[in-house]
């Protein structure tokens, strides 16, 4: 057991006994208060070839901070969205929930807002153009901004037109001097992987027409902290937002929250309607920033014993996976995906413990995760193989892929829940 024990005992730093703090990346405030410190751990996304499996692997500082000035919880290091982005293996065509989330909302904003064949939709961080293809289907014009190469070849294919770009203000001021301007701006999970938010926030208030909205969704850091899913937490996710924290960001440039809803998609997100400062406020985002602020969220308490909660999970999960290896069952893992690395590589789970991972994306298949390297392999290998237990790792889609593998649980195979609690179904 000396082996499972020291390796748990450096999984998270208590608060105290702090690094240097940055400066925060909206207000700029230099008190940033340290939450939590996973570690040194390599790039989330960072998959390899096995020519790759023998070269030296670069890890980062993953440590996790709050604002008290402005309520902006986020990570310390900055690591060049150039290398984090420019070539990127995750499309969301490959997941069910994520289209259909996409279709309900396209078709929702077309008949609310009017859009037609005059109208211009633009997406930041369009991916593979899964949000894109439904308004381009009604007759509605859209531009995809998309930094990943591979990706935006995915979306070129589908006929929408996409910019291999980063979106901010300098991209936003050259649609504007074109006289591009969008009805609509969606950004869904790509605000939280902005380095600096006002750079995006301005380039929102420079190209949204003056009855526009953007559409913005991103993990909810209420949920994120209340939920135990400390695994959101990676390099590529620079900010994770509150309302209130979204509201004095944009307030800021210009703008305002209209709108807000609450999803439970990705384990709890907000979708914040944002427009330019003369809109006014729905009740529901009243409510919100009133329920934050007499919740605490915009406080360093609510966020102080994040740390010693997680560990608590970390080693209830480690205590299971290391008694059932201990029995003889053969375990494997579903989904190659950013929140798995980050679970895997800060408890130290690699292939002691796991022999494979499926994902149902073939531009993962082949490859190897970053730090434990683990083959990634389709999820037929779970038949193929027969492992005993599973440890689903995009426990954000648990629905979704129990129900795709429900052969394997008829044949007596169990996935392993780890977030928010460990479980056995």
């Amino acid at each position: 057991m000396g082996r499972r024990n020291a390796a748990l005992e450096a999984l998270v730093s208590p608060v105290g006994g702090e690094p240097p703090q940055p400066n925060c990346r909206s207000c700029g405030h230099a008190g940033l208060r340290l939450v939590l410190d996973l570690g040194r751990v390599p790039l989330a996304n960072a998959l390899l070839t096995a020519e790759q499996l023998h070269e030296p692997e670069d890890r980062f500082p993953l440590e996790f901070y709050f604002c008290p000035q402005c309520a902006l919880v986020q990570i310390g290091e900055t690591v060049p969205p150039q290398r984090l982005f420019r070539d990127y293996a995750y499309a969301s065509s490959f997941s069910d929930t994520m289209v259909a989330h996409a279709r309900a909302l396209v078709e929702r904003l077309i008949g609310d807002r009017g859009l037609g064949p005059d109208s211009l939709v633009i997406e930041a961080a369009s991916n593979d153009g899964y949000l894109l293809q439904f308004y381009r289907a009604r007759g509605v014009p859209v531009l995809g901004i998309e930094p990943a190469a591979n990706i935006a070849e995915l979306a070129r294919a589908k006929g929408i037109a996409t910019l291999v770009e980063f979106f901010d203000e300098e991209l936003a001021g050259r649609l504007a001097a074109e006289g591009r301007f969008a009805d609509v701006i969606h950004a869904h999970n790509v605000f939280a992987h902005v380095p600096d938010p006002n750079r995006f926030v301005r380039g929102i208030k420079q190209v949204l027409k003056a009855g526009g909205v953007a559409v913005v969704e991103a993990p909810y850091v209420r949920d994120l902290i209340a939920k135990l899913e400390f695994d959101t937490i990676y390099h590529e996710h620079f900010s994770y937002y509150s309302a209130s924290a979204v509201e004095a960001l944009c307030r800021r440039h210009g703008l305002r929250i209209c709108d807000v809803e609450l999803l439970p998609i990705h384990g709890g997100s907000l979708r914040l309607f944002i427009a330019h400062a003369d809109r006014p406020a729905s009740v529901r985002v009243t409510d919100l920033l009133t329920q934050e602020k007499s919740g605490s969220l915009l406080g360093f308490d609510y966020y102080r014993d994040f740390g010693d909660r997680v560990g608590h999970l970390k080693k209830q999960l480690m205590a299971l996976l290391w008694r059932l290896k201990d029995a003889g069952h053969r375990i494997a893992a579903y989904g190659a995906s950013a929140k798995g690395s980050t679970l895997m590589n800060v408890l130290g789970i690699d292939g002691r413990l796991i022999e494979f991972v499926v994902d149902r994306s073939d531009l993962k298949q082949g490859r190897f995760t970053p730090g434990n390297h683990l083959p990634i392999l389709a999820p037929s290998a779970l038949a193929d193989h027969r492992p005993d237990y599973v440890l689903l790792l995009s426990w954000n889609f648990a629905a979704e892929i129990l129900a795709q593998q429900d052969d394997f649980r008829q044949r007596g195979g169990k996935f392993i829940v780890p977030v928010p609690e460990v479980k056995v179904v």
